[in-house]
């Protein structure tokens, strides 16, 4: 099939390598001719994991290409996806769906026949509706079925999520656009990966449902982590506990700072803002929100606690500044309100990440970002593990207590037993344990 994927962001170029390598024929379009040009070149906007020889291996077979035509990567096109970004909205938190109507407007221009329009960014309920209305009012003489497909990539691990997915969720009720989108995904039927078809509106509360229901299982544990510290148990053993329970699962319940990232941060509040327009609150979602805002920058106090009574002066280390490992992502991570936190207190902040540095100095331009983890403890009262990236995982604790100026090792993530921190010689604070 031919296959036009609008937005050459994280989903849109991640789903149009994936489609392509399914076999399909893809065209990626995006008004940034920057990132274009990248793109024809083999650079990838974006760090994950394989997308890089992904890309590389479809454009050489002649199934995956770049433009910014938008009119000539439409016209004849079988499914053409809008994949642009749909940030919050400054000053009320609604989703910025402005990107998704100029795209909308510009594909009815380029229309020459029937065809599918599916919406991949994450929308709140009705986008879908007005998105048809436009194609309608402006092309009412071309057979347009409008489709929501919203996608459940987890960065660090989307290529593998598109491939072999928990499910696909398919709104529409339009007999030939359910066709065309079986087809889409006919590889998947293979391996009898499943198919939900719902309705349009279903499909798109579905996507921020699930996101919604994942960040209450973060907070969740996170809250019981903080009840783990004030009673004297150990919150890594309630996980196991509870998530050995087939109606809870082990997945999302791992106590840390708090969640960040493309989706969570912005789909919870989007969430909660359908709810006021539609007059039926979810008070739960709200209590997630609050909680996860308030625990960053608790996360910092935690580190201030650590460090003593005098903590003005002193210079700690961050290791990991992404919002999770496997990306080089920082909307909304930890480390932002954790580094402002210390900086507040008159703290030096050293940092490293293994992959988003260019990223970070665009949002900490105050930090001192160091080349690996021994560098950045090089002189350092502290370290804090802020993001587990597997690298971290094998430090060498005791040379790492050896560049040191002082013994303190915050753990934000619970990757290391108290035992071997203490065998390097380290004060050990974790977090719920």
């Amino acid at each position: 099939m031919r296959i036009v994927m609008i937005g050459s962001g994280y989903v849109g170029l991640v789903s149009g390598a994936c489609f392509a390598d399914f076999g399909h024929d893809v065209v990626c379009v995006d008004k940034d001719a920057g990132k274009i040009a990248a793109l024809q070149a083999g650079r990838m906007p974006i760090y994950e994991p394989g997308l890089e020889q992904l890309v590389a291996s479809n454009v050489a077979a002649g199934r995956l290409a770049f433009t910014t035509d938008l009119t000539e990567a439409v016209a004849g096109a079988d499914a053409i996806f809008i994949g642009v970004g749909t940030p919050s909205r400054r000053g009320d938190g609604h989703a910025d769906l402005s990107y998704v109507y100029a795209a909308t407007e510009e594909i009815a221009g380029a229309l020459t026949g029937p065809t599918v329009v599916v919406t991949k960014s994450t929308v709140p309920v009705g986008t879908g509706d007005e998105v048809e209305r436009i194609l309608r009012e402006k092309r009412p003489e071309i057979d347009v079925a409008v489709v929501s497909n919203p996608e459940f990539l987890r960065e660090g691990a989307a290529i593998g999520d598109f491939k072999r997915p928990d499910r696909v969720v398919i709104g529409t009720n339009d007999e030939r656009a359910r066709a065309v989108m079986r087809e889409v995904y006919r590889p998947l039927y293979i391996n009898d990966n499943p198919i939900l078809f719902t309705s349009r509106r279903t499909s798109e509360l579905t996507k921020y449902a699930a996101n919604a229901f994942l960040a209450t299982k973060i907070t969740f544990i996170n809250e019981i982590a903080d009840l783990c510290e004030a009673v004297g148990a150990d919150v890594q053993d309630v996980s196991r506990g509870i998530g050995l329970d087939n109606r809870i699962g082990r997945k999302f319940l791992h106590a840390g700072p708090g969640y960040g990232g493309s989706c969570f941060p912005k789909d919870t509040l989007a969430l909660l803002k359908t709810a006021e327009d539609f007059e039926s609150p979810v008070h739960i979602v709200e209590a997630v929100v609050k909680v996860n805002d308030s625990r960053k920058r608790a996360m910092g106090r935690k580190v201030l606690a650590a460090l003593g009574e005098s903590a003005r002066g002193k210079t700690v280390a961050l290791l990991g500044l992404t919002f999770k490992p496997n990306t080089d992502d920082m909307r909304d991570a930890p480390s932002i309100a954790i580094a402002t936190a210390l900086a507040d207190a008159g703290v030096s902040v050293r940092g490293h990440d293994p992959e988003g540095t260019e990223q970070a100095r665009q949002v900490m331009p105050d930090l001192t970002y160091c080349s690996d983890p021994y560098d950045a403890a090089t002189g350092a009262d502290a370290v804090v593990i802020v993001t587990e990236w597997d690298a971290f995982r094998a430090i060498d604790l005791k040379r790492l207590k050896g560049v040191m100026a002082g013994d303190v090792l915050v753990d934000l993530r619970n990757i290391y037993r108290r035992e071997a921190a203490a065998q390097a010689g380290f004060a050990y604070t974790a977090v719920g344990r």
